[in-house]
């Protein structure tokens, strides 16, 4: 074994040899993957479809679809046999919100390349002559996808990998990790191994990997169970008239999957209340071996499949196989950098390993060689969860277990570990009527429940219960003034001799020069696409020298906090300080704001000596210091009023108190996204992604060229000489009782020439809206397109940005 290397990957399963597998094609040979026993699949698993696509997102979709590609290549390419069965995949409907579903899934699919068809009962019955086709509606049918075997996929990235030079020990268990002279240093059982890089892909043993590093990590396996049968007779006489191997089968509705394996079943149930295992470790006698079966966990699956397949009955079970598999809170694998540690890696997670584990593998290689992903990889960032402990990690990994076959509604929140972090004022806000989502851990009120009527979600894929009374708060705000509640934004202060230079670097947009002033920046990647959007207000000088304070999404916290302080300079020149919990927000806006925050201000909030883009530290209500920025997310007069946490019970009674004369209504996210649609603001995260430079997204006005050196400066320049090749457009949609949620198709004469990032109903100007990116050659103000709406196709129009308030008088009134 070297003693020195580039990369060193911990961990045999197919993510960890996919990961060496790209970096040795990306020309890092110099590279060693160490397995405590040999190599395997990471599990004794089989593959159920390389598709599963449970709450698909854009990310993750591109991550599955690379897989498939790839593995039908590596057969020719190593000469190693991978077991590819292109069977298809038939997945059931037996009502109208699964079909809903899957029409939400064609959506997506169609923007990724991948195939797929909504087809009726006789189609199923003909593509699956054994099935019971009684109360099914439909059924969605991917005719390219199929099932594979892990532990030939895992050996022929191995021997592709080794081909190219890199180095696979096994029997090599990691004992140790540490950091020394900027670099890593790995303790094993086979001596020790220096290197700049090293990724943990691990599986079952992650948090015991990451606990060398002193990393906490969400990931804990749960037990899942398959049982595999005896030979069918109806399945055996079926397959002898020369039929080919029938499709995958999943019926979502009653959460399993079944498929051929030896003219016999593999029938692999998602059941309800599967416990967590492992929580502690994997003991040292474990290695990779099995619970004992429990077949009467098992049994209502069983008996839906006998129902559904009724040859079923007459294979013999001839095996119970009950293992861990590795689990994160939402289901999707942790794939990206690690909190808080230089050059090292995780892919972890990877509930569903093979059929991620080429896209993770080559996403992973390119972060490390190219400084960044060529795919947005937002979704899969092991920086996205708000709270990693273990407790809480048990918990909701048993909950994405059982909802790996619920439908996944768009806006679907989860209740386990609800909730978790909340404001001061969470139990004032649920006796408002609040319906309360969660982001990065936070509660947050989406809208308001009236009087009498009940403070619940009807998930859908239309609209439903809430629509009517998202629109009154958004009239409220728009008309009047509104009241919400954003205290999980992330803050952070900045300062010191340094830290104008340091800010510079690392956007794009001018630094504010005048104590007060307020400009929106955009931290880029190398690429030119936008790493993080802070708003940044520069404060009066302190006694380090400047000082500056950054607003930024909550759902981004760990993921900017991260960058900052990695970014930041050791020279002592420039302190970062995270204030998030210590400061709540409110937002006040509407265009009687000023006469409710005249009422408890100690200050003069005219537009004179207070206008758009200021802030200002003043006394509100009890409080000696609200610091006051006037910008806000739904385009209307308002204020961000940032205070000390300890005071937001007071000052909320204070605001409802001084604006009761004018009318003041609590508003909650679903109204501000459906202003800030209205507005054609960008979203951190979706609109704003790895994807599309600043300029496709029409930020030219946040990008200061000339200033100097910042990050992706060299890109934009290169993208305005040889043009840019998507432009960022607000389409409007004729739209039903569904409205586009985001990753829906543009098409224009039957071409699919941009997808939507966002969407829904903007309800001041009464219109259904979409953002998103069309190619620049169709992203004209005026040209007609079609958008995928669920089933439909529905007339759209390219219209010009904002279409309220396009000349921004409301916000400077």
């Amino acid at each position: 074994m070297r003693t020195t290397a580039r990369v060193v990957v911990i961990g045999g399963g197919v993510v960890g040899v996919s990961a060496l597998y790209h970096l040795a094609k990306l020309g890092w040979t110099d590279c060693v993957l160490l397995e405590r026993t040999e190599l395997t699949a990471g599990s004794t698993w089989h593959a159920a479809g390389l598709l599963p696509l449970f709450n698909m997102s854009y990310s993750v979709g591109q991550l599955h679809q690379y897989s498939v590609e790839l593995y039908k290549k590596l057969e020719a390419e190593t000469g190693q046999d991978v077991g590819f069965h292109p069977t298809g995949n038939l997945r059931l409907a037996t009502n109208r919100d699964r079909l809903d579903e899957y029409r939400n899934y064609q959506c997506t699919a169609e923007t990724i390349g991948v195939e797929s068809h909504l087809i009726g009962v006789d189609e199923i019955k003909k593509l699956w002559p054994l099935v019971n086709t009684e109360g099914l509606v439909g059924a969605l049918w991917h005719p390219t996808d199929g099932h594979i075997a892990p532990v030939d996929v895992t050996m022929a990235l191995a021997r592709g990998a080794r081909a190219m030079g890199a180095e696979i020990v096994q029997r090599c268990a990691v004992t140790g990790i540490e950091r020394e002279n900027n670099e890593w240093l790995i303790r094993t059982t086979g001596g020790d191994i220096r290197c700049e890089h090293v990724i943990s892909a691990t599986g079952n043993y992650a948090r015991t990997t990451a606990r060398m590093v002193g990393l906490e990590i969400p990931v804990v396996p749960v037990e899942h169970q398959y049982i595999v049968t005896d030979v069918d007779p109806a399945l055996r006489d079926y397959r002898a008239t020369g039929a080919k191997e029938l499709p995958i089968l999943r019926e979502s509705d009653a959460s399993y999957y079944l498929r051929e394996e030896r003219l016999g079943w593999i029938l692999g149930p998602y059941e309800r209340h599967a416990p967590a295992c492992l929580v502690d470790g994997v003991p040292a006698s474990f290695e990779k071996d099995l619970f004992p079966g429990d077949l009467e966990r098992l049994m209502p699956h069983v008996e839906a499949c006998m129902s559904r397949v009724p040859s079923f009955e007459q294979a013999g079970i001839k095996d119970i196989v009950n293992g861990p598999i590795a689990y994160t809170p939402d289901g999707n694998p942790m794939v990206g950098p690690a909190f808080g540690l230089p050059n090292f890696w995780v892919s972890e997670g990877h509930s569903f390993g093979v059929t991620a584990a080429g896209g993770a593998g080559w996403q992973l290689a390119n972060w490390i060689v190219e400084g960044e992903p060529s795919v947005d990889m937002i979704g899969v960032d092991p920086r996205r969860f708000g709270v990693v402990s273990k407790h809480f990690a048990r918990l909701k990994n048993e909950e994405a277990y059982e909802h790996v076959f619920v439908i996944h509604y768009p806006m679907e929140e989860r209740p386990a570990c609800r909730p978790a972090k909340a404001p001061p004022v969470y139990d004032e806000l649920k006796a408002a009527g609040a319906v309360f989502g969660q982001r990065f851990g936070w509660e947050r009120p989406m809208w308001f429940a009236p009087a009498g009527v009940e403070p619940n979600d009807v998930w859908s894929f239309r609209r439903s219960n809430w629509f009517d009374h998202v629109g009154r708060e958004v009239e409220a705000m728009r008309s009047r003034v509104g009241l919400m509640e954003l205290s999980s934004f992330a803050k952070y202060t900045v300062e010191g001799q340094g830290a104008r230079a340091f800010l510079d670097r690392m956007v794009a947009n001018a630094v504010p020069k005048a104590s007060g002033r307020i400009n929106l920046c955009h931290a880029l990647n190398p690429s030119g696409s936008v790493r993080s959007e802070f708003t940044i207000a520069k404060l009066p000088d302190g006694l380090w020298g400047e000082r500056f304070y950054l607003v930024g999404p909550g759902a981004g916290h760990d993921y900017d906090w991260d960058f900052l302080t990695k970014s930041m300079p050791r020279d002592g020149s420039v302190i970062v300080q995270d204030v998030t919990t210590q400061m709540g927000v409110f937002v006040l806006a509407g265009p009687h704001a000023r006469k409710v925050l005249t009422k408890l201000a100690d200050a003069d909030v005219s537009n004179e000596t207070f206008p758009w883009l200021t802030a200002r530290d003043i006394p509100v209500g009890f409080c000696p210091n609200v610091r006051t920025l006037r910008v806000n997310f739904v385009g209307s007069l308002g204020w961000e009023l940032h205070h000390p946490i300890e005071y937001q019970r007071q000052l909320f009674e204070a605001l409802l108190a001084a604006g009761r004369d004018e009318g003041i209504a609590h508003v909650g996210l679903r109204a501000m996204d459906s202003m800030r649609l209205e507005k054609s603001y960008r979203l951190w995260g979706t609109d704003l992604n790895a994807e599309n430079s600043v300029l496709e997204a029409g930020l030219d006005r946040f990008v200061r060229l000339q200033k100097g050196e910042f990050t992706g400066r060299d890109a934009l320049i290169h993208q305005i000489e040889q043009g840019i090749p998507n432009r960022f457009c607000t389409i409007e949609v004729d739209a039903d009782d569904a409205d586009p949620f985001g990753n829906e198709p543009v098409l224009m004469d039957g071409q699919v020439v941009g997808r939507g990032t966002a969407g829904g109903y903007g309800h001041h100007v009464k219109k259904s809206l979409m953002l998103g990116y069309v190619k620049s050659d169709f992203a004209t103000v005026g040209n007609a397109c079609q958008v995928r709406v669920l089933d439909q196709l529905r007339p759209a129009r390219i219209i010009a940005e904002s279409p309220y308030d396009p000349e921004n008088a409301a916000l400077r009134a």
